[in-house]
């Protein structure tokens, strides 16, 4: 390979570099906007008092199941978690979002969390029966044999 060959090639890998290189400026810039912007959310999130009494009510509801429920924050989101599931807290530019695994829903942090914990207790509900039917089905086909 000649020395001008070794150059174009050199030349041909720093502009595919540079071009990766503007995208990720823009992507950490634009992630950067987006958590100043999310500061103040999760600042109220943090202080809320709807978040104590999520996390009493819902250990309550999660003990009269028997399900351990564990509440993890990971930088600024407040993660529930409980046989598999997860549900989180998310701040954003607009407000709070409760993150289910099929969708998000705006959460009001002067109202009451009731309305949130029943739906993921409900989720959590339709978890454990269906643990239940897999594991009697199981049982059912062991003694077939």
């Amino acid at each position: 390979m000649s020395f001008l060959d070794n150059l174009e090639n050199n030349l041909k890998a720093l502009e595919s570099l540079e071009a990766g290189g503007l995208d990720d400026r823009k992507r950490r810039e634009t992630e950067r906007d987006q958590a100043l912007a999310a500061a103040p959310w999760a600042e109220r999130l943090k202080a809320s008092p709807y978040v104590g009494k999520l996390m009493r009510d819902l250990t309550r509801e999660g003990f009269s199941r028997r399900m351990k429920v564990n509440f993890v924050w990971i930088g600024r989101t407040l993660r529930l978690e409980s046989m598999d599931q997860r549900l989180e807290l998310q701040p954003t530019a607009r407000g709070i979002e409760a993150v289910f695994p099929d969708r998000r829903v705006a959460v009001d942090l002067e109202g009451d969390p009731d309305g949130l914990i029943r739906e993921w207790i409900g989720i959590l509900d339709q978890k454990r029966k269906e643990q239940q039917e897999a594991l009697a089905q199981d049982v059912a086909e062991s003694e077939d044999l």
